[in-house]
């Protein structure tokens, strides 16, 4: 029953990221090839509503990360096993492969697939908003996910706040991903591999270092 119950998880992150990499790389795309007709706006509200509602419905079966650097970041905080660590990140990113795959065989002319690429910025820039950006998305994770029981019902509706606010205002700019399997499949699929340095690495310091923010707001508790 408990082999059942860990597949489980594994089942629900790789869903999860199928559908946040699928709806909101699939709105990028989508966006494109109509002339704009989603919008910038549209894009990450997209990125925040399918956040919002995976949560809700995979949340009780794996915590709904859907993110490396979140898993990571649970990982450091001792709210997830080092066991399980692996497994998840695994399962992330094949489900945001599997889901670039299936974009790229129903927009086979998309050059980028909704790539994350900085955009007038250095690649030294870029990281540092991506580390920033992902700080505070993994802050809001941890806070609100442990504590009041009313506070956890709201989670979803935070969570994906803070996805669709950080699109919104820096998806311009570094393509606001805070997370490396969203970025890792749309750019082995379509082939662009030359930023992705930046967003395989900048999620992880700035999870890492909002579970230390976290630990220093913890201390008299």
């Amino acid at each position: 029953m408990d082999r059942n119950n860990q597949v489980s998880k594994y089942v629900a992150e790789f869903i999860g990221t199928f559908a946040l990499v699928f709806a909101g790389t699939g709105a990028i795309i989508i966006n494109d090839v109509t002339g704009g007709v989603i919008t910038h706006v549209g894009v990450g509200l997209v990125f925040g509503l399918i956040i919002m509602t995976m949560i809700y419905a995979l949340g009780d079966i794996s915590g709904a990360h859907f993110n490396p650097s979140v898993s990571f970041g649970f990982w450091l905080a001792k709210r997830l096993p080092a066991k399980e660590l692996l497994p998840y990140v695994t399962s992330q990113v094949l489900g945001a492969l599997a889901s670039s795959f299936l974009l790229k065989t129903i927009f086979p002319l998309h050059k980028t697939l909704g790539t994350t690429l900085p955009n007038l910025i250095s690649s030294g820039g870029d990281f540092v908003l991506e580390t920033i950006l992902t700080f505070f998305l993994m802050f809001v994770i941890i806070q609100v996910a442990q504590g009041a029981k009313e506070k956890g019902l709201m989670a979803g509706v935070a969570i994906g706040g803070m996805v669709g606010l950080e699109a919104i205002f820096a998806g311009p700019i570094t393509g606001a991903s805070m997370n490396p399997a969203r970025s890792l499949g749309p750019a082995v699929i379509s082939g662009h591999l030359e930023f992705l340095w930046v967003y395989l690495t900048a999620p992880f310091l700035g999870s890492a270092l909002a579970i230390g923010s976290t630990f220093l707001l913890n201390l008299n508790q």
